[in-house]
C-alpha cells in the first residue's frame, strides 16, 4: 500500500524517508536477540568505537507516517524471529 502511494504521488519523487520505531539498539542488543532467538552463540569479536561513529543512532518515522500513513507492523524480536523461521525453513 504504501509503495502504491510512493508511485501514485507526485509529490513525494525523491523524498527521503527514515523508517524506525523512534527507539535505537545496540548492537549488543541486537546480536543478544538474534542469538537468543536461533538459540546458538554468534561468533563475534567486539572492538572499539571507530572514530567517528555516533554513540547512538535512532530512526524516526514521524515523516512518513504523517505524509503516507505508514506504521511499524513487526518490532524487532517479532521480525528477527520471522526472518530466522524463514531462514531456518
Amino acid at each position: 500500500m504504501i509503495l502504491w502511494r510512493l508511485c501514485k504521488n507526485t509529490d513525494t519523487v525523491e523524498k527521503i524517508y527514515n523508517i524506525g520505531n523512534g527507539r535505537g539498539y545496540s548492537v549488543r542488543e541486537v546480536i543478544e536477540m538474534c542469538e537468543r532467538i536461533a538459540e546458538r552463540k554468534a561468533n563475534v569479536t567486539f572492538t572499539d568505537r571507530r572514530l567517528g561513529d555516533p554513540a547512538r543512532l535512532v530512526a524516526s518515522a514521524n515523516k512518513i507516517k504523517r505524509e503516507l500513513g505508514w506504521h511499524l507492523a513487526y518490532d524487532l524480536e517479532s521480525a528477527v524471529r520471522t526472518a530466522w523461521a524463514w531462514h531456518s525453513r
